[in-house]
């Protein structure tokens, strides 16, 4: 999509990340959040604008997780601009940021293989971090940690799921 800039996100842009967010929820394909982590995380954000008329069509995240790896959260493109690109050049742009960052690993949990696949993700079968980092990792609250640990307490919301890393 050649009419779309992909730009930091704003306070302004919650209630629109949120609306994305919210149509694969209802679908079990991404995991809920409350508006007050949006706007805590929201530095955290890319949105994807439409230039010719400034409508959010797409969002994105990049959580930092350790020195040397990240996740990608809630990637959410509106319906109407699926097919479009829009997935696309939002994973580039936090990849990107990634990179800039120096992470050298990105992980996703994920319904949708295909898509990460063709950004290079690969599955993963076990953690890519040793024990002292998953010691340290366990101290957090963050539920997208808990998530990339497998623990108990998130397995009800990520059944089905497929972890995923892609090195830089």
């Amino acid at each position: 999509m050649d009419d779309l800039t992909i730009r930091r996100a704003r306070t302004a842009d919650v209630p629109e990340i949120r609306e994305l967010i919210d149509y694969y929820v209802t679908d079990r394909i991404l995991l809920d959040k409350p508006t007050v982590t949006l706007y805590e995380d929201i530095q955290e954000f890319w949105v994807a604008e439409r230039d010719n008329d400034a409508m959010v069509i797409g969002c994105g995240a990049l959580h930092v997780m350790w020195r040397d790896l990240a996740e990608v959260r809630s990637v959410a493109v509106d319906p109407r601009s699926r097919g479009l690109g829009v997935g696309h050049a939002i994973v580039e742009k936090l990849l990107g940021t990634a990179a800039w960052l120096g992470v050298r690993r990105v992980f996703c949990l994920t319904f949708e293989t295909a898509f990460f696949e063709r950004h290079g993700f690969r599955p993963l079968a076990r953690s890519p971090v040793d024990p002292d980092v998953t010691a340290e990792l366990l101290r957090s609250a963050d539920e997208g940690i808990a998530e990339f640990l497998d623990l108990e307490r998130v397995k009800p919301n990520t059944l089905g799921n497929t972890r995923m890393l892609r090195l830089l």
